[in-house]
């Protein structure tokens, strides 16, 4: 999932933090002979995630607008430190997170920007940050906006996202332990595997962000296969070290399928259709 307008401190902080805990991960992985990494692909991360944060900066006033308007129009007003509001906040957000996470699955005009997150093959804690550049392009805001016409202040709604993301960043990694009888409420690193493998029964599935009851609930949940071990990037997808090509190759491919499409609805399908057809 793709941020949408936090503070440029805020971004910083999780920027730097997440670098040490990178690099964390990949001592101990070395010192556990463990091969969670590879440079070549790490580096091209880090480029791809440089750019993202640039880009979030110059669209932040932009997103704000509709978030803004909708707010003026909202049908309650809730209190910032209010307990039910809070909680109702988070369940909210996590509900809305599960939708637009599955929407950018099924629908390539937003897997053209989801994409980049599953491209990497290794899953660690410097995939978290490979996050395409195109996401307000590709709509997800519009999918919290329900949240702030309840009447949920933006920056409340865009703090509890940013939790949400925060959480989603320790997840992805192998080092993890299991987590027992949390692991049938929590997204965990055990799920979350699953959601980035490229095994057949792993497509698609485990979608929550903080929480796996939507999934559970909505029948998209999967364990890890027992009889095969996980592989991670995309199906039938060339990897890449070039951050341009891993960011915008997925555009580039749909808007040469329009192109080439025969009539009206051919092309739809190729924008808005589930990827891969």
């Amino acid at each position: 999932m793709e941020p949408l307008f936090p503070s440029p401190y805020f971004r910083g902080l999780i920027l730097v933090t997440a670098l040490g805990l990178m690099a964390l991960e990949y001592g101990i992985s070395r010192l556990a002979h463990r091969q969670t990494h590879d440079w070549r692909e790490s580096a091209a991360t880090l480029g791809v995630a440089v750019v993202q944060n640039l880009v979030r900066l110059i669209e932040a006033g932009i997103v704000a607008i509709p978030f803004a308007y909708v707010y003026q129009h909202r049908l309650f007003d809730f209190s910032a430190t209010s307990a039910p509001a809070l909680l109702g906040l988070f369940l909210g957000s996590e509900f809305f997170y599960y939708w637009q996470h599955r929407a950018s699955h099924r629908i390539r005009w937003m897997w053209a920007t989801h994409r980049v997150h599953h491209s990497p093959t290794k899953f660690n804690l410097t995939a978290a940050i490979r996050l395409g550049w195109t996401g307000n392009i590709s709509g997800n805001f519009l999918f919290f906006l329900p949240l702030v016409w309840i009447g949920f202040h933006p920056f409340a709604v865009v703090t509890m996202l940013g939790i949400n993301l925060t959480y989603q960043f320790f997840i992805h990694t192998e080092l993890a332990p299991r987590l027992g009888p949390l692991e049938f409420v929590l997204n965990t690193s055990a799920h979350h595997r699953v959601h980035h493998a490229s095994n057949e029964p792993c497509l698609d599935k485990n979608y929550g962000g903080i929480l796996i009851i939507f999934d559970r609930l909505f029948v998209t949940f999967a364990q890890a296969p027992a009889d095969e071990p996980l592989r991670y990037g995309l199906v039938g997808g060339k990897r890449s070290f070039n951050p341009v090509r891993i960011a915008l190759g997925e555009w580039i491919a749909m808007l040469h399928d329009v192109r080439n499409a025969a009539g009206a609805r051919a092309k739809f399908r190729a924008l808005f259709g589930p990827p891969g057809i």
